[in-house]
């Protein structure tokens, strides 16, 4: 079965290109796998910022969770810091703090 996460946060203008090169280098390396990432997608709208993050089982989560101290994922996440802000400030501890709850799904031939 096939997990994905949609984080929602507030990006800085005109930043999408360093925001991409960020995540250009950090899925060069063996971290997508680690995680179980099968596919990231980077979206932004008048501000706001969509990550898009596809599994390859329910396991991602999880597997995040246990990738977190890996000290390239905490550079992404400081490297992202002048760029990336999260949604609601007051309320956000983690990036789970900034996924969207889907409420349909429908897949061709399913």
């Amino acid at each position: 079965m096939h997990r994905s996460t949609l984080i929602v946060a507030r990006m800085a203008p005109d930043s999408a290109a360093d925001v991409a090169r960020l995540f250009e280098r950090f899925d060069g390396t063996d971290m997508p796998g680690r995680m179980g990432t099968t596919r990231r997608q980077l979206f932004s709208f008048h501000g706001l910022y969509f990550h898009l993050q596809d599994f390859a089982s329910d396991e991602g989560e999880e597997r995040i969770e246990g990738a977190k101290d890996d000290p390239r994922f905490v550079r992404i996440s400081d490297d992202l810091k002048p760029y990336i802000e999260p949604f609601d400030p007051v309320t956000w501890r983690s990036p789970r703090d900034a996924m969207a709850t889907r409420f349909y799904a429908w897949e061709a031939g399913a």
